[in-house]
C-alpha cells in the first residue's frame, strides 16, 4: 500500500481545472478518486495513467475512477461509497464539476439553460458537500471525536462572478453566488468536526469553458483571449495549474486556520467589454 497523505475525491477530473487539481494533489502525496460522467471515462483513464507515473515517498501514486453524475443523489452517494471502499476514506472533497451556458442576456436565457446550470453548479456541489461531510463526520467519530482538526477539507468551485456578476452570465453568476452561500454556511456547520470548507473563485481560466464563451460572444478564441487579457492586471488568463496550486494550499496544513473563505484570482478590474 502506497504512503499517502490521505484520499482526495475530485469531481470533473477528466480535463481542465479538475485534471490539474488531481495531478497536483497526487504529486503532493494524496491518493485520488477521479470523478467525471460516464461519457468521459476515457479522459479519466488518461488522468489515471498520468497519476500512475507520479511517485511519492518512492512509491507510485494511486488513483481510481469513480464515474457519477453529480446531479443525481444516488450516484453521488455511490461515488463516495466506492471511494471509501477502494481507498479507505475521504479526507478531501473537491467539488469542481461545473457548466456554463453563456447567453447574450437574461431574456435570451431559457428555463432549460437556467435549470441545467443550477443542477450541476449548485445541486451537484450541495450533494458532494453533503455526502463527503457525512463520511468525514463518521471518520471524525471513529478517530475519537477530538475537537482538534481532523485534516478534512471540502473545496467548492465558485467564480469571480460569485462576487461580481457578469452580463451575459446571469444564470452562471447566480449559481456561483449560491455556491458562496453554501460554502460559508457549511463552514460554520462543519467546524465542530474539524472539517474546513472553502472555495476557489478564479476569473477567466484558459479551458474549454472559455472557448465556449468566445463562441457565444462571436469572437475567435485567440482574439477573445487577447481582448480579455487587456483587462487583467497580469495581462493573461489564468491556467488550470494556477487554480490547482491554490487548492493544494487550501487542503494543506498551512491553511489549517482557514475556513469559509473565497480565494479569488480576480480576473478583471472591470466588466469585460460586451459585443
Amino acid at each position: 500500500m502506497s504512503a499517502s497523505k490521505g484520499v482526495a475525491l475530485v469531481t470533473g477530473a477528466g480535463r481542465g481545472i479538475g485534471r490539474a487539481i488531481a495531478l497536483r494533489l497526487a504529486r503532493d502525496g494524496y491518493s485520488l478518486a477521479l470523478n467525471d460522467t460516464s461519457p468521459n471515462r476515457a479522459a479519466v483513464a488518461a488522468v489515471q495513467s498520468e497519476i500512475a507515473q507520479i511517485t511519492y515517498s518512492g512509491r507510485p501514486a494511486k488513483a481510481v475512477g469513480v464515474p457519477a453524475d453529480v446531479t443525481d443523489e444516488g450516484q453521488v452517494q455511490e461515488m463516495v461509497r466506492r471511494t471509501v471502499e477502494e481507498l479507505g476514506a475521504v479526507d478531501v472533497m473537491v467539488a469542481n464539476a461545473g457548466i456554463l451556458k453563456a447567453r447574450p442576456s437574461l431574456v435570451e436565457t431559457s428555463l432549460a439553460d437556467f435549470d441545467a446550470t443550477f443542477a450541476v453548479n449548485v445541486r451537484g456541489v450541495f450533494l458532494c458537500y453533503k455526502y463527503a461531510a457525512q463520511q468525514m463526520i463518521a471518520q471524525h467519530r471513529q478517530r475519537g471525536g477530538a475537537p482538534a482538526s481532523t485534516g478534512c477539507s471540502i473545496i467548492g468551485a465558485a467564480s469571480v462572478t460569485s462576487k461580481q456578476a457578469w452580463a451575459g452570465l446571469s444564470a452562471y453568476s447566480a449559481s456561483k453566488w449560491a455556491v458562496r452561500g453554501l460554502t460559508q454556511a457549511s463552514a460554520l456547520e462543519l467546524a465542530p468536526y474539524g472539517i474546513r470548507v472553502n472555495a476557489y473563485a478564479p476569473g477567466l481560466v484558459d479551458t474549454k469553458m472559455v472557448e465556449r464563451i468566445a463562441v457565444e460572444s462571436n469572437r475567435e478564441h485567440s482574439r477573445y483571449i487577447a481582448e480579455e487579457s487587456r483587462n487583467i492586471p497580469l495581462k493573461r488568463l489564468g491556467t488550470p495549474d494556477d487554480v490547482a496550486n491554490l487548492v493544494a494550499f487550501l487542503v494543506s496544513d498551512k491553511a489549517s486556520y482557514i475556513t469559509g473563505a473565497f480565494d479569488t484570482s480576480r480576473g478583471t478590474y472591470k466588466q469585460p467589454p460586451q459585443n
